[in-house]
């Protein structure tokens, strides 16, 4: 599901590294080993025959993929079995979108096959390009442009006349999550939407399209999920219980998470057709996009549209590979490992090439397991299934067994597909000191370097090129040879569920920056080919996933505590408060201006009287917030964490037995303290009061998210509310700190 960016660092300033730990002799041995078993070669033939035929929730292949790495689980040694859930998952019965008017104009179908793409004619058992969780409907309505269909579109609609109510939008694709787009709408009175792929972020405006590159063609077509997810993922009837066949299910019109209206996705080929004739006033600056046509709002009767879903609601069976190595030491502690195998055709980039890297860590392991070796701590190594629709196979998983993973639980390490290019890193940040000690044994496959050296370089040519974005204590890291910030997760991968609901520390990991596989993101053309032509040829950086997300599976796995570094984790939350108090200080100077500018007439005056825009609507002064209570928490977690630090580096490596298990015990589930069990406003099922997705960013992290939105979405009262909310979670955080201190120092 997940389509990131592979940032370098995220945006959080952190103390340095004074150099990385190196893992012990051993270890190296160990991880040495690991490497041997870990192949290309077999990557490549693993991902041909999966991504061979359409692996959508409920086809045949898509259960034959899971079988057949339920067998290849079993041969390497593994204790393995499928589990079964049955989910609500929607596939189209028939879909039309068409122009009615000023002409009639049948648009999108199923897409044509691409010479060289010898999948792409395999299309028997594919569905036609749709969106999961739409509300089918048969619409005919005047079309309404509304740029990417996000908040601030509407207000800019709004001051220009146009109103969307009993209309059709069409939206591009980009800036939010997918799943905002048709919601907005419909909470604007919209009975239907398009969501289409412009080429200014997606087609020609990135490079050659396919197949002479690796770019979206006019006619590929992105689908999707647009149910809620920032209500809950999972299963839309059994939210926060595992969809077993028993499991009491809600109505489907009373689930949340499901539209109310019509949806299909488009190529840009066809949305040129409908933008090409629209009228009435022309789309405002940042509105016009990568098609070679003036953007324009239309709302006037010009275009109208007829716009047709129905689906088949069945229940459908969704297959979960579940293989397990038993601990030696801690059996009951579990380090658990997890890709996605669905896809939403063959699904070769997303999820496939993270799929086989993750198939190869465990034939390694199994390797390692048939020589001896055995894990301190039991691995848990998961293929899900049905994560495209709204991550369902992981999340009825962590639901149906969440009693077990919140007592057993150490951290949970994810991937979703990969590429060519930079190691992407998000996650929980106590561990973000042993992702930048993997990344600094990870030889990068066509430099040479270490992956944490190359990442180091492309920041510092980036920062002098002035080629984008970079973060100024990423960048000071990179220049002295320290750690590079992870970012914040959000969601949109299968790591939800265990890091925001159930409170499990999380990392998610991938390559990529160099290679082209956005450009053909949930489409047919997402094969074998694009994948080993344009994305990672040879499958060089699937090794080198292998053997990243290997080591960190390994080093949690064999540590004799786990290793974390709080006070990575203290600085980010202390930056994360600062960011909050800056955006409060910034909307009270933007009401000051706005609020001065209404009162001068100066939108009035400003406005074309031959195109007039109206002033903004009047808004609330924002307020200052008790963020007091808030601001001393974080010291506290600052002086807690780097007294825990610095005790562990003393006298950590020389703990008796007695007081090791003591301390473990501790740390094992102190990140279930960040939860709040009343969860985030309107959505209860989001507990994390550190990361979650933002509402309307949807895989987008929202970070001290009860405070920041309550700023951002001008709900004053809950930023008073969740600020001590969060600071208590914080505090009992830090007070859990302080007592494996004291076990540290044997107190």
């Amino acid at each position: 599901m997940a389509k990131f960016g592979f940032m370098l660092a995220g945006a959080c300033a952190l103390a340095l590294a004074q150099g990385v730990i190196a893992a012990p002799a051993d270890q190296k041995a160990t991880e040495a080993a690991f490497d041997a078993g870990v192949s290309s070669q077999d990557q490549l033939d693993w991902l041909k025959q999966m991504s061979s035929a359409p692996n959508h929730v409920g086809s045949p292949h898509d259960k034959a993929n899971a079988e057949f790495m339920l067998a290849r689980f079993k041969e390497w040694g593994w204790d393995a079995h499928i589990e079964t859930f049955q989910v609500l998952y929607p596939t189209p019965i028939s879909t039309l979108v068409e122009m009615v008017g000023p002409e009639r104009i049948v648009l999108g179908g199923q897409e044509p096959a691409v010479a060289g793409d010898d999948t792409s004619a395999n299309l028997a058992g594919a569905l036609p390009p749709y969106v999961a969780f739409q509300g089918d409907g048969d619409v005919t309505a005047d079309l309404v442009y509304v740029n990417f269909g996000m908040p601030e579109d509407y207000k800019a609609l709004a001051r220009r006349g146009i109103d969307v109510k009993g209309k059709i939008v069409i939206a591009r694709y980009g800036v939010g999550w997918r799943g905002l787009k048709p919601k907005l709408a419909q909470d604007h009175g919209a009975i239907g939407c398009i969501i289409y792929s412009d080429p200014q972020q997606d087609g020609y405006g990135d490079g050659d399209v396919y197949p002479k590159g690796g770019a979206r063609p006019d006619f590929g077509v992105q689908r999707g999920s647009v149910a809620d997810m920032p209500l809950y993922p999972g299963d839309p009837l059994t939210p926060g219980v595992g969809a077993t066949a028993s499991a009491k299910r809600i109505a489907r019109e009373d689930a949340p998470t499901i539209l109310k209206i019509p949806v299909l996705p488009m190529s840009y080929g066809d949305a040129t057709r409908l933008l090409s004739r629209l009228g009435g006033p022309n789309a405002p600056g940042g509105w016009q996009g990568g098609l070679p046509i003036a953007y324009h709002l239309g709302g006037d009767g010009g275009v109208k549209v007829h716009l047709a879903v129905k689906s088949d609601w069945s229940l459908k069976p969704i297959y979960n590979v579940i293989a397990t190595l038993r601990g030696s030491v801690y059996p009951d502690e579990w380090v658990l490992r997890g890709n996605h195998h669905d896809g939403w055709v063959f699904g070769a980039s997303d999820p496939l090439s993270g799929n086989v890297a993750l198939m190869s860590e465990a034939k390694a392991l199994g390797g390692l397991w048939k020589q001896g070796w055995r894990p301190k701590r039991t691995i848990v190594y998961a293929s899900w299934d049905a994560e495209e629709p709204m991550l369902l196979g992981s999340t009825e998983w962590a639901e149906q067994h969440a009693a077990e993973l919140k007592a057993k639980g150490v951290i949970y390490i994810n991937t979703d597909g990969n590429g060519r290019g930079f190691l992407g890193a998000e996650g929980s940040h106590d561990f973000q000191h042993l992702v930048n000690s993997v990344a600094a044994d990870v030889i990068d496959p066509e430099t040479g370097a270490t992956v944490a050296e190359r990442s180091r370089a492309a920041l510092r040519v980036r920062a002098f090129d002035k080629s984008g974005h970079v973060d100024d204590a990423a960048l000071a890291a990179a220049e002295k040879g320290g750690d590079l910030p992870i970012g914040a997760l959000g969601s949109g991968s299968d790591y939800s569920a265990y890091l925001q609901h159930l409170g499990l520390p999380a990392i998610n990991l991938g390559f990529g920056g160099e290679d082209e596989s956005g450009g053909v993101y949930h489409s047919v053309y997402d094969s074998y080919h694009h994948m080993t032509t344009f994305d990672d040829p040879g499958l060089k950086y699937g090794a080198a996933l292998a053997k990243t997300a290997g080591r960190l599976v390994l080093r949690v796995a064999d540590a004799d505590t786990p290793p974390q570094r709080f006070g990575d984790f203290a600085d980010t939350v202390a930056t994360y408060l600062a960011e909050v108090k800056k955006l409060a200080e910034d909307r009270r100077g933007e009401d000051r201006k706005r609020e001065k500018l209404l009162s001068d007439g100066a939108f009035r005056l400003a406005s074309d009287p031959l195109k007039p825009v109206a002033a903004p609507a009047e808004e609330a002064q924002t307020p200052h917030f008790e963020l007091a209570v808030l601001e001393d928490a974080v010291d506290r977690l600052k002086a807690a964490a780097t007294a825990y630090d610095s005790a562990y580096a003393d006298k950590g490596a020389a703990l008796d037995p007695v007081r090791r298990a003591k301390l473990n015990a501790q740390l094992r589930d102190i990140d279930q303290l960040l939860l709040d069990d009343r969860g985030l406003p309107g959505r209860p099922w989001y507990r994390h009061m550190i990361y979650a997705p933002g509402r309307f960013t949807g895989y987008g992290a929202k970070t001290l998210p009860g405070v920041r939105e309550a700023i951002e979405e001008r709900r004053l009262p809950d930023a008073n509310v969740y600020a001590g909310r969060t600071a208590k979670v914080i505090v009992d955080y830090a007070a859990r700190l302080d007592a494996a201190r004291a076990t540290i120092e044997g107190k």
